[in-house]
């Protein structure tokens, strides 16, 4: 089985990329699932019932969220009746939508998990802690458990890794929309990397107009930011699966 994990999505850009290439990828390399980060898929931050719906007909499985869940306050109408969306499981019990989703596809059962960090990033729930009580409930539920790690840190994101490292098929970091070369599969068969990158503008701030950004660093005044225009780059992984369910490697595009 060949799963596909598509970095954060910025905004029109990067989903009008995906809008022409997602099927190519898709049967080029034999994908068989689908992920896809949509929490900047609205207008650079957030998600709308919209553009997850635009997102599920582009071929997305699963669509996972982070410390932008809520910017778009609409998502509170839709997120508990969104079955293929999940937003970062510890968040406090309570919070609506859900943190993790099992879908079944070619005879396999697979988790998606989506976590958030805390390190310079908003107080929430502990995910080490989270995650443990989440495979407890995933004990002979799933076949395979990927994790959408969203987080700053890579120190952090390379803890998960490792404290996962034979529990989970694979760690894949989100949020610094900056892909990182350090995909491997770790020594207990797990897949990672630090971050899938995004999907969005090449010639911008992490996605966003740079003349904003370096005019913000210099002068230290609040910007309002906006998405970048020029050629969109595409950041993604590809977990690869054996029929016993092992890892047998993971690509970087």
């Amino acid at each position: 089985m060949n799963i596909l994990f598509i970095g954060d999505v910025i905004g029109r850009p990067g989903r009008n990329y995906l809008s022409k290439n997602l099927s190519r990828l898709v049967a080029e390399n034999s994908i068989d699932f689908t992920i896809i980060n949509g929490e900047n898929s609205a207008g650079g931050v957030g998600i709308t019932k919209s553009t997850y719906d635009e997102l599920l007909s582009m071929g997305a499985d699963v669509i996972t969220l982070g410390n932008h869940s809520w910017a778009k306050k609409e998502v509170l109408e839709f997120i508990e009746d969104a079955e293929r969306l999940i937003r970062p499981a510890n968040y406090p019990e309570g919070t609506p939508g859900k943190g993790f989703r099992i879908m079944e596809r070619t005879g396999k059962r697979i988790a998606v998990v989506n976590l958030c960090g805390r390190v310079y990033m908003d107080c929430i729930d502990c995910p080490f802690q989270t995650i443990d009580k989440i495979l407890i409930e995933l004990k002979d539920k799933a076949d395979i458990i990927i994790v959408d790690f969203h987080g700053e840190a890579t120190s952090e994101k390379l803890a998960m890794g490792w404290y996962l490292d034979s529990k989970v098929h694979a760690v894949i970091g989100t949020h610094t929309h900056v892909q990182t070369s350090d995909e491997r599969v770790l020594p207990g068969g797990t897949a990672y990397i630090t971050d899938a990158g995004m999907t969005g503008p090449l010639d911008s701030i992490l996605g966003v107009e740079k003349d904003l950004i370096i005019k913000k660093f210099i002068t230290g005044m609040p910007a309002k930011f906006e998405i970048a225009d020029g050629e969109v780059i595409l950041g993604a992984v590809i977990v690869q699966v054996d029929n016993n369910n092992i890892v047998k490697g993971i690509k970087r595009i």
